[in-house]
């Protein structure tokens, strides 16, 4: 029986990602966003002004396939090459919004990155306004999808500072789940760090990022949240570095979250 041969852009039904029978099709605006042009809704954007063509030729098609290694993409008649890959962490402080542009303006991240070419660069999550510490920035759209990949498993830990003596009892209960907005939410790991008259200092691992997760857990509890520093995602921890700023991620670091996450 002869074999069907499967449709142009899409992969035969044994086909993995990365196989070279799959090749490395995807659609046009997914490969600018792999090729660190910009972002996905960015190169959306983009097509539909029909600025973006492929082998000479303009489309507007947003279903558009294209082969990344073969193909010549172009944005207003420039071509396209991938861009280094970038890997950075910031020192977040408080009070900035993780976003890279604000409609309020207020300030945002991206005010830590002035002095680097931050064009194609993307925060790996989010840390809210009220929150400080690790934030990783980079081009490298597979790697950061894989680290917010709850499969991934990848801990985050967390210091936080709470109002109140924060006991066994309730570190016990946000690893059992806490109940919040009709979730069930759980730390992988609560600790206590120390503790004042006033005020206890705790450690909390997350391997999931819900939105205001720990601070919904803690309120639910009766605590109220003080101080949240985000001090390590998996074995890459803040370390020393200033409040605000940044610095590259040393190849092991780089290497160790693309052999976490299996990249």
């Amino acid at each position: 029986m002869k074999q069907r041969r499967p449709l142009p852009g899409r992969k035969s039904a044994g086909a993995k990602a990365g196989d070279s029978a799959a090749g490395r099709r995807v659609t046009l605006a997914r490969a600018l966003s792999k090729l660190g042009y910009c972002s996905r809704t960015q190169a959306e954007k983009l097509i539909a002004e029909g600025r973006v063509s492929v082998g000479g030729r303009r489309t507007t098609d947003l279903s558009h396939w294209v082969d990344i290694d073969r193909d010549r993409i172009a944005v207003d008649g420039t071509a396209i090459a991938a861009e280094a890959k970038t890997y950075l962490m910031l020192n977040k402080p408080r009070g900035l919004v993780t976003t890279r542009d604000d409609p309020e303006g207020r300030p945002t991240v991206f005010d830590c990155l002035a002095d680097v070419d931050a064009r194609f660069l993307s925060p790996v999550g989010r840390l809210d306004k009220a929150s400080e510490g690790l934030l990783l920035f980079t081009n490298d759209t597979v790697l950061a999808q894989r680290l917010l990949d709850p499969a991934t498993h990848l801990g985050k830990i967390y210091h936080v500072q709470v109002r109140g003596f924060f006991d066994e009892a309730s570190a016990r209960a946000m690893m059992d789940g806490v109940t919040e907005g009709g979730e069930v939410l759980k730390a992988t790991h609560v600790r206590g760090l120390r503790s004042g008259g006033r005020n206890s200092w705790i450690e909390v691992e997350l391997q999931e990022g819900r939105n205001r997760q720990i601070r919904r857990m803690l309120e639910a509890l009766g605590f109220e949240c003080l101080r949240l520093i985000r001090v390590s995602i998996g074995e890459i921890s803040l370390g020393d570095l200033p409040k605000g700023a940044i610095r590259p991620l040393t190849e092991a670091e780089i290497q160790n979250l693309r052999r976490r996450t299996g990249s």
